[in-house]
């Protein structure tokens, strides 16, 4: 019973968004943002890390946020206070694509 209940309160915060004042990281490897879409709390923190060979840059296509060209190991973070969804690019490589959705938990 007790294993049931701890296996389902971990699940339960596993798919939870990031908490407010909590971080998140994307990668950047092989061309791609992983994970491709991330969901956030305002206040959270996310990090961007280039683990590619060659350098990207994380640009919000609503101009809110853009990191300098990053490059291997290099890092990005921004805060999103504000609610809403953000899609970015990478401006080196436009068809790189993510989202931050950045919603109140509860």
């Amino acid at each position: 019973m007790f294993a049931a209940t701890l296996l389902a309160l971990v699940l339960g915060l596993a798919a939870r968004p990031a908490a407010a004042g909590e971080e998140a990281t994307v990668s950047i490897d092989n061309f791609t943002f992983s994970p491709a879409e991330v969901t956030v709390a305002p206040g959270t923190t996310v990090t961007w890390v280039n683990n590619d060979d060659i350098p990207h840059t994380v640009v919000d296509k609503k101009q809110a946020f853009r990191s300098k060209v990053l490059d291997t190991e290099g890092k990005y973070s921004f805060t999103f206070n504000t609610a809403g969804d953000f899609t970015y690019f990478c401006s080196l490589h436009p068809h790189m694509t993510g989202k931050v959705v950045v919603k109140p938990a509860g």
